[in-house]
């Protein structure tokens, strides 16, 4: 992987330029040609347009579609351009309709019973002929298509290929291999499989959560489902014009007022869900009085005062309906406070009885827990979609130090769900790993963390607090905790304290734009217990539009305490954005990086080398290719699992496409704001790989993959031409 050293524009040979690609290449950007030529390198940059050198322009392609429902071309309005090829919209089909379908899929003669294939022996199946899938290995031979060229992922493994007969390049496979060892490889090079007792543990919610029920009893915090409106009246007045909590100032340590918060927790309807994890006989604290800031305390002697003084007044006849009111309350404060002494010397005596401990001398305090050093460390951001496993080991390939899985909802890993399971995969060679996670309420985000150091293998765990979809944000998750300041901290105490697993923070640096509020709460995140917290210099508002504020990640950073490592995020695009913000910041532990990696995932072997790599298009198709052959080894070698493959290998060409050579720029490097106008590569590999229409990306996986399926359609899930982002948060 050799290039170009020099942060000199290199200009090569414009071969492409006389002689034009094939007219079946479109690709470029939507900039016209003619305001390109008639402007300067410099007044491009000013205009945010990338300054390609003129001898590679050329005019914008002709939108057309394809032939069929192959693709779906034309990116800058991929929902126009699918409604447009598929004009009706498709009746919902009910319950009954889709199991029927599925039964006849099971039926079908390419849905060849798994043991059947892998052994190639109908009798291996233990089910017979009661078994859901297909037995009959000739009709699956003769309708199954044809192989892929290549080699089987597998073969390099010890062992035969898991999928056998089912497998896209069984032409490969060798013969004289053992089935005993048919997983062996795939089980120990991916880790963090939940097993099959404790889903469904989880499916019946049977599952106890020992520690985080004893640390929410401990901290004061209850079911989250009490007094919603107090709650959300409280928080909401401690936001003021400037977007800034007034009291954050003088506000005690958090732990000071986790308590006083922990009955006014808020939920809405939506909290119900979350609740059905719950023990259900986990007692429920009465909920407090938010209208009396002082409160009034009656001891036990006052309250048979007011007792004798009702009775008294009964005998001499002016007892009424009012009397019995008051002789009822009287009775019922005696009880009350008697209750509540009860309560002292019960949870005195309990407050640290746990799971594993019975010392509270041996209990760890979450500012002495392990810390981890993520200083001078090339951080891979979490990403949705595009940020699965291939791709982290990709990442890896190229010079990554720390990975994180796709943020995946509590919620859904309480419930067992298997699909949010597998975002907590980790692969053997990603030596830093966390998970990210995002929950609305401390009770959910307590049994998750307990959950995963149970069940995972992890360095840390992180908290999405600067989600902005609109999903997340109305269920109380993501940057809607950013407008609750005590939920917040109440969250973050309870995940530290109930686990040992590192806790870290992502944010955003507020709610509403030009409302920036961060910088008034880092200190309680540490006093909270979180290990580090990563800012995302922009608001939740922005989204991803403007580019980030580093000046305020810079404040942030210098008025964090020293225990609490700050890492910053946006935009970071080369070598020398990296260098600048460490330079600017010392303070900085690390920058993360997003959008960067997926446009260039050699971004980290830049940073490491100090050097702009003019990449050619043959060590980029090499890199895909390494993400294919990881991609069979995760998702499967058969039909399915290279489909699968194909569409995350679509969506991430929905960004490299962005990239610009650095040999057709005059200024380097490229800034990831900078739009893209039409321009030939410097060979017709590399002019396929510049184009944004879903018809080239088809095109450029078909030499990965073989021909897509008959009816094929693609349709990019993130807008990445749109300036959008995968990124959570």
């Amino acid at each position: 992987m050799d290039g170009p050293t020099s942060t000199e524009p290199i200009v090569e040979d414009p071969c492409i330029s006389e002689h034009p690609p094939p007219a079946k290449i479109v690709g470029g950007g939507g900039v016209e040609t003619q305001t390109v030529h008639n402007k300067t390198p410099e007044e491009l940059v000013a205009k945010a347009i990338a300054p390609v050198k003129r001898e590679y322009l050329r005019p914008p392609p002709q939108r057309h579609h394809s032939d069929g429902n192959r693709a779906v071309t034309g990116v800058q309005n991929d929902d126009a351009a699918e409604a447009k090829s598929n004009p009706l919209l498709k009746e919902k089909k009910s319950k009954r309709q889709l199991k029927r379908e599925r039964l006849q899929e099971q039926k079908s003669p390419l849905n060849l019973c798994p043991v059947v294939a892998k052994t190639g022996k109908v009798s291996a199946c233990s089910y017979s002929d009661k078994c859901r899938f297909n037995h009959d290995v000739d009709a699956f031979n003769a309708q199954k298509p044809a192989d892929i060229e290549g080699t089987c992922p597998f073969l390099d493994n010890e062992g035969p290929c898991p999928y056998g007969l089912a497998c896209r390049f069984a032409g490969t496979h060798k013969d004289d291999l053992p089935v005993e060892t048919l997983n062996s490889r795939r089980q120990c090079s991916e880790l963090n499989v939940l097993s099959k007792e404790t889903q469904k543990l989880l499916w019946k919610n049977k599952l106890k959560f020992t520690k985080a029920h004893a640390t929410l009893k401990h901290l004061g915090i209850t079911r989250h489902g009490i007094n919603d409106k107090f709650s959300n009246q409280e928080e909401d007045d401690q936001i003021d014009t400037n977007g800034s909590s007034t009291t954050d100032n003088n506000e005690a340590p958090a732990y000071a007022n986790i308590k006083l918060e922990s009955s006014l927790l808020v939920t809405g309807e939506e909290g119900l869900d979350d609740a059905a994890v719950i023990e259900d006989d986990r007692p429920q604290k009465k909920a407090k009085s938010s209208i009396n800031e002082t409160p009034t305390f009656i001891d036990v002697n006052n309250a048979s005062n007011i007792q004798e003084k009702v009775l008294q007044k009964s005998h001499d006849g002016d007892a009424s309906v009012g009397t019995a009111v008051m002789l009822s309350a009287a009775t019922n404060i005696q009880e009350t406070n008697l209750q509540r002494s009860q309560d002292r010397v019960t949870s005195a005596a309990t407050v640290d009885h746990p799971a594993a401990e019975t010392d509270k001398s041996l209990k760890v305090h979450p500012r002495e827990k392990k810390l981890i050093d993520f200083k001078e460390k090339l951080y891979l951001a979490p990403l949705t979609t595009v940020g699965n496993l291939p791709f982290r080991r990709v990442c890896k390939v190229l010079g990554a130090d720390v990975t994180c899985g796709e943020m995946a909802m509590c919620t859904n890993l309480l419930q067992g769900q298997a699909s949010e399971w597998a975002l907590l995969r980790r692969h053997s060679s990603e030596e830093f790993f966390g998970v990210q996670i995002c929950g609305s309420y401390p009770d959910t985000v307590a049994r998750t963390v307990e959950l995963i150091e149970q069940e995972c293998s992890v360095d840390f765990i992180d908290i999405n607090m600067g989600c902005p979809i609109d999903i997340v944000v109305s269920k109380g998750g993501g940057s809607s905790l950013l407008t609750k300041p005590m939920r917040m901290k109440s969250v973050i105490a309870g995940a530290t304290a109930t686990v040992d697993t590192p806790i870290t923070i992502k944010v955003r640096t507020g709610y509403f734009e030009g409302k920036n509020r961060i910088h008034s709460l880092i200190a309680d995140i540490r006093n909270c217990g979180a290990t580090a917290v990563t800012i995302h210099g922009r608001s939740r508002q922005q989204r991803y539009s403007k580019l980030a504020d580093w000046g305020y990640i810079y404040q942030c950073a210098k008025t964090a305490p020293k225990s609490l490592q700050v890492l910053g995020n946006g935009d970071v695009f080369s070598y020398v954005d990296w260098n600048k913000h460490k330079n600017d910041c010392p303070e900085l532990s690390t920058c993360m990086i997003a959008r960067g990696a997926l446009i260039k995932p050699w971004i980290f072997t830049e940073i490491k080398e100090q050097r702009h790599w003019d990449i050619s298009s043959g060590e980029r198709l090499d890199i895909l290719k390494d993400y294919v052959r990881f991609g069979l080894q995760h998702w499967g070698s058969d039909s399915k699992g290279v489909e699968t493959t194909r569409h995350f290998l679509l969506e991430w060409l929905s960004y490299t496409c962005r990239y610009i050579p650095v040999g057709l720029l005059d200024v380097i490097p490229q800034r990831i704001n900078w739009r893209s106008p039409a321009y030939y590569g410097r060979d017709d590999l590399e002019t396929l790989m510049a184009s944004d229409s879903a018809a080239d990306w088809i095109r450029i996986s078909e030499l990965l993959l073989g021909k897509v399926p008959e009816g094929f359609s693609f349709a990019p899930k993130h807008k990445s031409n749109a300036y959008d982002t995968a990124e959570n948060g």
